[in-house]
């Protein structure tokens, strides 16, 4: 089993959708995705472990499949869960926020390398996208994702998946999440180290991290 692009972008999307209520019907709409792509994300995910069950449900039963795709809401009981994770939108499954947070930091730049274009077109991502603005000086190359309808001129970088343009412009959270990502990938060490600790907070919120040393001089 190996993971695909399109599986990233779906937890990614579930981080971003948090407690809110989805199908998959409106994962496959907001992704550009097909339902039957959307639940197979969601079962990679869950069998890779960046993903874990919130429900009674049995989402490798073909029957149970059928029906979760066909309804607008889920009919399931959410599981009872300790500590600050526990989370009641009845949603089937959810993000397993340290093993989804250490995948993106540390892995996913490794698994999913980047292709670069010329300058193009697009839409803004990494330290050009609105998730930094205001942090680095003019000056820096812009990267975009190539695309017609962007507003951009810049480096290009084929996204993660051909979808990331359109999906990011649905959602600014999860579009952050993916300039974040574009970051780590392409990014110089300032950049990649400003995504890091960006990404940790989005996507691994309750765990404490470690003080910062104080400056120098």
């Amino acid at each position: 089993m190996l993971l695909k692009p399109q599986d990233l972008l779906v937890a990614l999307k579930l981080v971003a959708l948090g407690s809110e209520r989805w199908t998959y019907a409106r994962l496959a709409k907001e992704l550009g995705l097909s339902a039957s792509e959307a639940h197979a994300g969601v079962q990679r995910c869950l069998r890779s472990g960046l993903l874990l069950e919130n429900a009674t449900a049995d989402l490798s039963d073909e029957g149970a499949r059928a029906a979760l795709l066909s309804q607008d809401i889920y009919p399931v009981k959410p599981r009872r869960r300790r500590g600050p994770q526990a989370n009641a939108s009845g949603n089937p499954v959810r993000p397993h926020d340290r093993f989804l947070a250490e995948f993106v930091i540390h892995g996913a730049r490794f698994v999913f390398v980047p292709d670069r274009t010329p300058m193009a077109v697009g839409v803004p991502t990494s330290h050009s996208a609105p998730a930094f603005a205001g942090v680095f000086a003019p000056g820096s190359n812009d990267y975009v994702w190539p695309h017609p309808n962007g507003q951009v001129r810049g480096l290009g970088i084929e996204p993660l998946h051909p979808n990331v343009p359109f999906a990011a412009t649905q959602d600014a959270k999860l579009y952050e999440m993916l300039a974040l990502f574009d970051a780590l990938r392409v990014g110089r060490a300032r950049e990649r180290g400003m995504a890091m600790d960006r990404l940790a907070a989005i996507l691994d919120p309750n765990t404490p991290r470690p003080p910062k040393p104080a400056p120098k001089g």
